[in-house]
Parts: C-alpha cells; structure tokens; sequence
C-alpha cells in the first residue's frame, strides 16, 4: 500500500464559493465597463460553469446566447482584455473580504501542514485569482504553503483534461498514488481521474446535481466540529469532519 504524501486542491467551489458571488460578479462588473450590455444570471452562470476556464466561458456565451453580437476583428484579443478586466474585479472583491473559504478547509490545511504532508493546488482559474484569494483568507504567507501553484494557462488543455495535474505531479516530482485530490466538480473529478488520483468531492449549489463515479466519497462540505457533514456518496464511519486521519484512511482504500 502507497502512503499518503500530498493533497492537491482545486481552488474555485472546493476552496471557497467563488462562483456565482464572486466570479459571476466580477464577469458582470467588466461587461459592464467595456459598455456590453451582457448580464450573466446565477441561472445562467450555472449552464456556462459547464466550460471550464473564463476566456472559453465567454466564447461559448458568444456562440451559444450572443450571435446579434457584432465581433471585432480580434476576438482572442478582445476577450482577453475582458478577462484581464474580470480579474482586477474579482481581486477586489477578495481583499473586500467577500469571499471567505469553504468550512473546514483551513482546519484541514492547518492540520495537514502540522503532520508534515505536502500541499499543492491544481486550478483552470488564474494565478493571480488564487494568490488574491489565498493571501485575503489565510494571510500572504500562505502562498508559501504550497510546493506547487498549478494554475490558469500553464497547460493548453483544460479540465476536464487532466494536463493541470500532470503538470503539478511532475512538478512536485510525486506519482498520484501517493497524493489525494479535492474537487468540486464532475469536470474536475473526470480531470484527477485521469491523472491517476483518488479524489474527495464536496459539492457545492452549482455542482450538487452532477454525477461523480469513481469518488471515494462525495459530501457537502469538509465540514467541523460542531458542522457536521453530510455524506452523499461514499463511507465514512462515525466521522463528521474531515480531519488527516480520515483522508489517509480514504487514501487507504
């Protein structure tokens, strides 16, 4: 039996609800500064979650919602643009203290880091997006606490392609069988799949109707003392948080 080395985390809905109040804000924020008269609803965010990535997600609104569009000659340009846009908003909502992380997850990380295990994150979102959320939650040092920051367009092919972990296996220098997955998603769970890594999943409003084969357990949250979980796919004894026992035990399977 292998023995449980690292965790690797996605960050956006796994790490903390950023999507429909922070991204989908942010999104709407930079529409609305170029003067575009696009507005993406929770409902309608919640469809274009199913493209991974902030650039393809306003392409595919484009192609799908938006043909009366007139295109400029510079697509790629101009949608880049947009997102640069997004982010700088997106980063302002996080230092506003908006966006604070999922319940459980510092207690985990603080934990794992105790115990000596190694902790790296493996996202499609960008890297100044996870650095601005890391630093407004755990404070600047904590970008310190990750071997490997996985993020952004690092690698062409996104989730739920598994380049992103490949990426940061190789970078850690670590095979999967040693390292545990935490993903939100089915796209996310199909991209660590992949990549060979058994994966915890906890859903979240956006993903809680989406399938998830091949998890070795899905629950709402991480949860804590005195915030139980909810176990809706998988077992975990008399357990109601996830704590580093639990993970290994997990791992173990």
């Amino acid at each position: 039996m292998t023995k449980l080395q690292a965790l690797i985390f996605d960050v956006d809905g796994t790490l903390a609800d950023t999507e429909r109040d922070g991204h989908r804000v942010a999104f709407n924020r930079a529409f609305a500064e170029a003067g575009l008269d696009w507005d993406w609803t929770v409902e309608l965010y919640g469809e274009l979650l199913a493209v991974t990535g902030g650039k393809e997600r306003m392409k595919f609104y484009l192609d799908k919602y938006r043909s009366d569009f007139q295109r400029p000659n510079n697509l790629d340009e101009f949608i880049a643009g947009l997102h640069k846009a997004k982010t700088k908003h997106y980063t302002q909502l996080l230092s506003e203290g908006s966006i604070p992380l999922r319940p459980g997850v510092k207690r985990l990380l603080d934990e794992a880091r105790a115990q000596g295990f190694r902790l790296a994150i493996a996202t499609t979102t960008t890297p100044a997006n996870v650095t601005a959320l890391l630093e407004s939650t755990l404070g600047h040092e904590s970008i310190a606490w990750f071997d490997v920051i996985a993020a952004g367009d690092i690698v062409p092919a996104k989730k739920p392609a598994p380049d992103i972990y490949f990426y940061a296996l190789e970078q850690m220098q670590i095979a999967p069988q040693d390292c545990i997955a935490f993903e939100d998603s089915h796209n996310g769970l199909i991209s660590a799949d992949k990549a060979d890594l058994k994966t915890i999943v906890t859903i979240n409003d956006y993903t809680k109707d989406q399938d998830f084969p091949g998890a070795v357990v899905v629950l709402d949250h991480l949860g804590d003392p005195g915030m139980p979980f909810t176990v809706l796919s998988g077992e975990v004894g008399w357990t109601t948080f996830m704590d580093m026992e639990l993970v290994q035990h997990l791992h173990g399977r």
